[in-house]
């Protein structure tokens, strides 16, 4: 139990589902960091990501779809002391939320964004989101995707924001270790959580990021030019911090 736990909740998310990790991980990750949760707030948009704050014990405010970035920006312009983070699903967030994305990280605001990047939209039953591989199968992508996915990593560190992370799920204590580093920076910091949709995404499952994914080591992350080249690595996604700019 931390601080941040709530008794006796009905959590709606699939048996499985990732999202259960994440929650977990940031818990623990808001305790040890010995954050008091009236001073913690998390903002949202729609989608199955976009439950979390509602189990969380702290303030939360959920928004319109793709526009959680927005508002935690506005709470923290109003309250600088308050930590807080914005986190959706990849598709609230690169999808509806990609200009408020874009722009945010030229603005640079002490605020946290977590994204929850199972590569689906998993609300609205498994059409393809932003990050899906090309060539995914859904039911209205009946012929495959053909898009290439959405790079979130490479385009913040091609706009020069100023903490750039991504981890995986499966690895709870190294994901821990991100987000902390994450919530301690002082400006815009992107954490990209991969997870798996095991309702409606048989392809991205957890076997296949165990196999697809490795921990970077020795990785320079003052060097955006190293940086960006890790980022757009496609055989196996790197996972760690990419890109560190205290602007």
């Amino acid at each position: 139990m931390t601080k941040f736990d709530l008794d006796n909740i009905d959590i709606s998310w699939c048996p499985g589902c990732g999202n259960f990790g994440i929650l977990r991980i940031v818990k623990e990750a808001l305790d040890e960091l010995h954050l008091d949760p009236t001073e913690v707030v998390f903002v949202s948009g729609i989608g199955q990501a976009a439950k979390l704050p509602q189990y969380l014990k702290c303030n939360f405010f959920n928004g319109l779809h793709g526009r959680s970035l927005a508002v935690a920006m506005a709470i923290k312009a109003a309250n600088p002391d308050l930590t807080v983070i914005a986190e959706s699903g990849d598709g609230c967030s690169f999808g509806e939320g990609g200009n408020h994305f874009v722009h945010n990280i030229l603005r640079n605001p002490n605020v946290t964004n977590l994204t929850h990047d199972n590569m689906v939209y998993g609300l609205t039953k498994g059409q393809a989101s932003p990050t899906s591989m090309y060539g995914f199968m859904t039911p209205v992508q009946v012929s495959g995707v053909t898009n290439e996915p959405f790079n979130p990593i490479a385009l913040a560190i091609s706009l020069n924001a100023s903490f750039v992370a991504r981890v995986y799920v499966g690895y709870r204590d190294h994901a821990k270790e991100v987000i902390k580093k994450a919530i301690q920076h002082k400006g815009y910091a992107l954490v990209d959580i991969l997870q798996p949709c095991v309702s409606f995404n048989k392809l991205n499952t957890y076997q296949w990021f165990k196999e697809n994914t490795y921990i970077m080591d020795n990785h320079d992350y003052t060097d955006r030019k190293e940086a960006f080249r890790k980022a757009t690595e496609k055989d196996k996604l790197p996972l760690g911090i990419f890109y560190i700019n205290p602007r």
